[in-house]
């Protein structure tokens, strides 16, 4: 009976249907805007806009929401049944495209208890989750994965990577019930480990014990002067000696000049400092390690993941350069599920993007050369009109000459005749 019953237990748990929390692909036009509320908790919010952007992989698929407005805050988030995810594995994922080659800004989500106020949310808007890409300059290019744990915000210890390009990139947080975490970018898995271990949530298990102390007979030198070693006799030279070559000059005047004295230089023989040598120490005992003790505030928490309240998703960010595109955005309990749709939507348009995009800078390039090629031209040809300038004002010049020779040989004439008659 008892084997019947597991049995069926087992069957049912096999057959268990993924939850899907929330799913935004952003399919139905200007219908998001019913799903979506932008904060109101200040007047120069950003805003949103639904496109594709400037280069997709295709036009419908593609369209997400755009930051649109340079250098502002952004703030908006959409609803859903609200759930617990104690005993069971939370998958948070959607995807980011830094279409303008962005500068500084974020381009994470945020994960909100159901209580959160949409039309006040802002940035220290209480959350369960912050995840996704930031970047700014070149000194912050890194995937935030911040916990909320009993009202405080932990960040990750370890430095995640993210991608700067300009191209559509897919994020997965993987949180399990046994206090372990992924995170994948692109589906393939870029850094995992404990909850415990790689965030300062729990105070340490060990810490060093207050009352022990270096011994006083404790020596931590590996080597010593050796206590046998003697300085040689002839060891100390001065360290400069008058040149023994230089000679006093025959024009040389002791009453006149002073005494004569040969110039110093460095003594050959000289030495410098002696020090005895060095041996291993024979009561070298290592380096002293303090003893550490079980911490007495230290209570381990195997519900470190859980979260009791989940109902909001949110676009909580800054930008100082705009254009970022989020889309995609999927909350699971699956993550077999949610790498099948990041494979359906962003796997199946991201070739076409790159093609699209490079296709777009060959047609910029071409048009470049051509428009330096035209200033070529251009700047070659104004030579040429110049001297065709110049040869017309030397004919007319030549025709002017001409005219006037010609009046003059004429008016001679007419004097002649003139004369002869």
């Amino acid at each position: 009976m008892r084997v019947s019953m597991l049995l069926s237990a087992l069957i049912a748990l096999a057959s268990a249907e993924p939850s899907l929390y929330f799913k935004e692909q952003f399919d139905d036009g200007d219908a998001w805007n019913t799903r979506w509320v932008e904060s109101s908790h200040r007047s120069d919010y950003g805003k949103f806009v639904l496109t594709a952007g400037k280069f997709y992989g295709d036009p419908e698929k593609d369209k997400g929401l755009q930051t649109s407005q340079d250098a502002r805050f952004y703030s908006s988030s959409a609803r859903f049944e609200p759930f617990s995810n104690q005993g069971k594995t939370l998958v948070i994922q959607f995807t980011v495209k830094h279409e303008q080659n962005i500068d500084c800004g974020g381009g994470y989500i945020k994960l909100f208890p159901a209580d959160l106020d949409q039309a006040d949310m802002h940035g220290d808007s209480n959350y369960n989750i912050m995840f996704g890409p930031d970047i700014c300059g070149l000194g912050t290019k890194k995937v935030h994965v911040i916990i909320n744990y009993k009202g405080k915000n932990h960040l990750i210890s370890k430095d995640v990577r993210c991608k700067d390009d300009e191209y559509t990139h897919l994020y997965t947080l993987i949180l399990n019930p046994d206090n372990t975490y992924e995170v994948k970018i692109d589906n393939k898995k870029v850094e995992s480990g404990s909850l415990e271990e790689d965030w300062d949530i729990l105070p340490p298990k060990k810490v060093k014990d207050p009352e022990a102390v270096t011994p006083d007979d404790w020596d931590e030198r590996e080597r010593v002067e050796d206590p046998d070693d003697k300085k040689p006799e002839d060891w100390d030279r001065p360290e400069n000696i008058a040149d023994p070559d230089a000679k006093k000059p025959e024009d040389w005047d002791d009453e006149m000049d002073g005494e004569w004295e040969p110039p110093m230089v460095s003594n050959p023989d000289y030495k410098g400092e002696w020090k005895p040598s060095k041996i291993d120490n024979p009561d070298y005992k290592g380096k002293w390690v303090h003893p550490e003790i079980d911490n007495p505030e230290y209570s381990g928490d195997s519900e470190i993941y859980r979260f009791d309240s989940i109902g909001v998703i949110g676009l909580d960010l800054w930008q100082v350069k705009s254009g970022t595109i989020f889309d995609n955005f999927l909350i699971t309990d699956d993550a077999t599920l949610a790498e099948e749709v990041g494979n359906e939507t962003w796997g199946q348009t991201k070739d076409p993007e790159k093609k699209m995009k490079e296709s777009q800078e060959e047609q910029e390039r071409k048009k470049l050369e051509a428009e330096e090629m035209g200033r070529k031209e251009e700047t070659k040809a104004e030579p040429e009109e110049e001297g065709e300038e110049e040869e017309k004002e030397e004919e007319l010049e030549d025709r002017e000459e001409e005219e006037e020779t010609g009046a003059e040989e004429e008016e001679e004439e007419t004097d002649s005749i003139k004369d002869e008659l």
